[in-house]
């Protein structure tokens, strides 16, 4: 039996990079699954992709923008009108906004980039709490990042606002104390990705790709399906005693202070 045998799942941010990695996995591992992107098409083709792979998939692709509270409170609904229920979610979709110099950003900008990546998330929470509570149990998994933990990973909107997110999974965690419902947070470092591709175009076209990733000690960038596997833990009853905690998945970068690396062993 697959870790998520007989679970509903909802995943948003799943037209592409780790939403649609995390998709697929979660099939695999037996869930049935609504998703959710702002790319109509791209979400699509993810539907496509786990039924092709996944035989007797149930999965089901919505156009949906996870910043927005009519659309998490209809993709919560028709979860639990399709599917019966929710016991996890995965609160993925996130946009980078770029590297803005600090004097060009405006209000809009770190607005929109906060609606996103952060009061998504929140408005996920507060949508499928209510079921989860009833049920007495469920897992909610939100993407937050390495720039969220230390300077210098992200533009100071896109950091902001996984900082917000790491402080979101503690204190709902703690608000939901004696529920059964968890509420934890993964911590990517640089994984390729739609967001990331500027960085690995930028340096394949220097000649410089293999130095993506050094300054962590596993000395390499990260895949989708790596943070997937970690949300697929999160989400399962494997982690039934994790609670409020934001999981660096990262190769170790987030370990140290800046450092020149070294090809040498200890």
């Amino acid at each position: 039996m697959g870790r998520l045998t007989g679970k509903k799942a909802i995943i948003t941010g799943a037209g592409s990079g780790i939403g649609r990695a995390s998709a697929l996995l979660f099939a695999r591992e037996g869930a049935s699954l609504v998703i959710m992107d702002r790319a109509e098409d791209a979400v699509d083709k993810t539907a496509t992709l786990v039924r092709d792979e996944v035989k007797d998939a149930n999965v089901t692709s919505v156009a949906g923008d996870a910043g927005n509270e009519d659309d998490v409170s209809a993709l919560v609904a028709h979860c639990v009108e399709k599917l019966g229920g929710v016991d996890a979610v995965y609160a993925n979709a996130g946009i980078s906004g770029g590297m803005v110099p600090l004097p060009e950003q405006t209000a809009d900008y770190w607005q929109e980039i906060l609606r996103i990546n952060l009061i998504g998330p929140f408005l996920a929470i507060k949508h499928v709490t209510p079921h989860m509570v009833k049920q007495g149990k469920g897992s909610i998994v939100c993407t937050a990042s390495v720039a969220g933990l230390r300077a210098n990973a992200g533009g100071l909107p896109y950091s902001a606002s996984k900082a917000g997110v790491i402080s979101l999974v503690q204190t709902s965690a703690n608000a939901l104390y004696g529920t059964g419902v968890r509420v934890n947070a993964i911590c990517p470092g640089l994984i390729e990705t739609g967001m990331t591709k500027p960085i690995f175009d930028g340096a394949r076209a220097r000649g410089s790709e293999d130095k993506i990733g050094q300054l962590n000690p596993t000395a390499r960038y990260g895949h989708p399906e790596e943070i997937a596997h970690m949300a697929l833990f999160l989400a399962s009853d494997d982690a039934s005693y994790v609670n409020g905690q934001a999981y660096a998945v990262d190769g170790g970068l987030s370990s140290t202070h800046p450092f020149a690396p070294s090809r040498r062993g200890a």
